[in-house]
């Protein structure tokens, strides 16, 4: 029995599979180890109370994580009103707990006698930490980081849940800078375990310690990236939605590419993802990548579209899919083909000098097995991730791998996106995307799939993405 059970450990600890949830496991805890901060000899200060700005389901989430682990929360919102509804959505948050049994009302009591509520800026001369949750508006939120500079400590962090907008731009109005940092959420804030840190150049490495150490107090999983569009895990997987929008728009079913997404092991396909986030949102968001990464982005019109359409997913019931009062979904079918009919004619306008080439790639499209439908979707995604890895966006790869399961639900078993790739080799996904290049070039889409500097050196000497950066040495100074 022992003896046989060890001869199976031996052969299971050999797989692919084994080899990802170690690597998932590990790079969980090393998260939290950032060269030139955590190695600096600082030690991290406590968080014992944080003001949070905007009472919404993002900031109540903050607020429910924080003071369920028993840091002091002054919840700020703009009139009485929106202020009631947020401290509502907490008491929601956490009477959940209550009628589930996981929490005491004792504890619901002590936890609610934690939060404070204003309406001005009453009580945020206590707060250690500031996280701004109001709207993506980049004029509203430069206004309250001027406003946080004259109100706060002089050594209160200010930090904002943006998900899109430069910290550099948000922090532009004050003379703060070096103690500007993003605290990235997920929603629901209070539930997903992952917290991004955005570091600027100028954050002080105080900061950075602090911010850890927040994120580790109210049990998340705290990775620090750098300050891009799309930070880390929105970055990379910019492509994973629209790779999708070019299938449609090529005529695949849009079910089918769900379908196969989740039997790869995402917790659902992009075009149901794109229900849950909001058609509105992948509106504005995919814009934003389309202006900054012009080279290799898909335009579609398919999310324009569906916006105009009145079809803004779960948010009024009908998105791609069609929603029951329970938020159960069933494909939409009919109600959208004339969207995707549309945003189909809209590709062929668009390359209507090289129609001939168009139909090709139709004909080879729709042909696709699962295989190829994974491959043209994730490839994208490992591509846009070696990217941030080479730039140093991470301080490891690993950090970009955890960080993608624990926010967009990344099979563990698959390790992440570099994970993933290095386990298949680089030369495998550097051919793969090339051939996916080629294929598209005569109709000017080839820049999306074409394999990026740091993928194709690191598949020609041999090295997985996830050593490149100190393997190819001074060779990374001219990616």
């Amino acid at each position: 029995g022992i003896k046989k059970e060890a001869e199976v450990f031996a052969e299971v600890v050999q797989h692919d599979v084994s080899k990802s949830l170690v690597h998932v496991f590990l790079s969980q805890r090393l998260t939290s180890k950032i060269r030139g901060v955590t190695d600096s000899g600082l030690r991290p200060r406590p968080m014992k109370c944080v003001a949070i700005i905007g009472g919404g389901l993002m900031g109540s989430g903050i607020a429910t994580a924080c003071v369920l682990n028993g840091i002091d929360v002054v919840l700020k919102e703009v009139n009485q009103k929106f202020l009631e509804g947020g401290m509502q959505r907490v008491a929601a948050n956490l009477m959940s707990s209550v009628k589930k049994g996981r929490m005491t009302k004792e504890k619901y009591e002590q936890c609610m006698s934690r939060l404070k509520g204003t309406i001005t800026y009453e009580g945020f001369d206590r707060a250690d930490m500031v996280i701004e949750a109001a709207l993506e508006d980049i004029g509203l939120k430069q206004k309250i980081f001027a406003e946080l500079e004259q109100v706060c400590r002089k050594d209160c962090i200010l930090s904002t849940n943006t998900s899109t907008i430069d910290i550099n731009v948000v922090g532009a109005k004050t003379n703060a800078i070096n103690r500007i940092i993003g605290n990235h959420f997920f929603s629901p804030a209070h539930i997903m375990k992952l917290l991004e840190i955005i570091k600027t150049d100028s954050t002080d490495k105080q900061v950075i310690l602090d911010t850890i150490a927040f994120g580790k107090a109210i049990k998340k999983v705290p990775v620090v990236v750098g300050n891009c569009t799309g930070f880390a895990v929105n970055r990379v997987f910019f492509p994973y939605t629209m790779a999708a929008c070019l299938l449609v728009d090529l005529g695949v079913d849009p079910y089918r590419i769900d379908k196969v997404i989740k039997a790869f092991g995402m917790p659902m396909g992009p075009l149901r993802l794109a229900d849950l986030v909001g058609i509105e949102v992948g509106v504005h968001v995919g814009g934003q990548f389309v202006q900054n990464f012009s080279d290799r982005t898909y335009a579609s019109e398919l999310m324009h579209r569906m916006r105009d359409g009145d079809r803004l997913g779960e948010k009024n019931k009908k998105g791609f899919y069609n929603y029951d009062a329970k938020r159960r979904a069933t494909p939409a079918g009919r109600d959208v083909e004339a969207i995707l009919a549309a945003s189909g004619a809209a590709l062929d306008a668009k390359a209507a000098n090289t129609a001939a080439q168009l139909r090709q790639i139709k004909q080879k499209v729709r042909s696709f097995s699962d295989k190829d439908i994974v491959d043209f979707i994730m490839l994208p995604v490992v591509n846009e991730s070696s990217r941030v890895v080479a730039e140093g966006i991470v301080d490891k790869a690993s950090d970009l791998d955890i960080a993608s399961v624990l926010s967009m639900g990344f099979p563990p078993y698959r390790g992440g996106p570099i994970k993933m790739a290095d386990l298949r080799g680089a030369a495998s996904v550097r051919d793969r995307l090339a051939s996916f290049a080629a294929m598209f070039t005569p109709v000017g889409l080839g820049g999306f799939f074409e394999p990026c500097d740091y993928l194709q050196s690191c598949a020609r000497a041999g090295v997985t993405l996830a050593d490149g950066r100190s393997a190819l040495g001074t060779q990374m100074a001219r990616l």
